[in-house]
């Protein structure tokens, strides 16, 4: 009998071991900061890369007048206010190379500024 009991102690032991191993195994993946400068009439850097599934905190920062950021792909879209650190947070759903651009008129030159979002498995 205490054979048995002692079997069955390891077994639950075991399992319980198992059990703490897959739930601290499936935590949610830690968030990739990425820090861009916006300015007349580019962002720097202006190609980022990141993992699909890893979640993104882009922290945009304006050196001169206000910019959009437009990530149209990911529904992505955030107004970027000079002297402020602006803060989007989104998941990378899909792998593939994706453009981003300032949605706000900055000046003459406004249209090139844009850059590359790249996602990989």
């Amino acid at each position: 009998m205490k054979k048995v009991l002692m079997m069955a102690l390891v077994v639950y032991a075991a399992a319980g071991i198992a059990v703490c191993t897959a739930v601290v195994g499936s935590a949610s993946p830690t968030e990739k900061v990425v820090k861009l400068t916006a300015k007349k009439f580019e962002y720097s850097p202006s190609e980022i890369t990141v993992k699909k599934g890893e979640p993104v905190v882009l922290e945009i920062r304006s050196e001169d007048v206000r910019h959009g950021f437009n990530l149209p792909d990911f529904g992505v879209r955030l107004d970027v206010k000079s002297g402020a650190v602006n803060r989007v947070r989104f998941i990378p759903d899909k792998a593939g190379r994706f453009t981003f651009h300032c949605d706000v008129f900055c000046g003459d030159g406004h249209e090139d500024m844009d850059g590359t979002l790249i996602v990989t498995e």
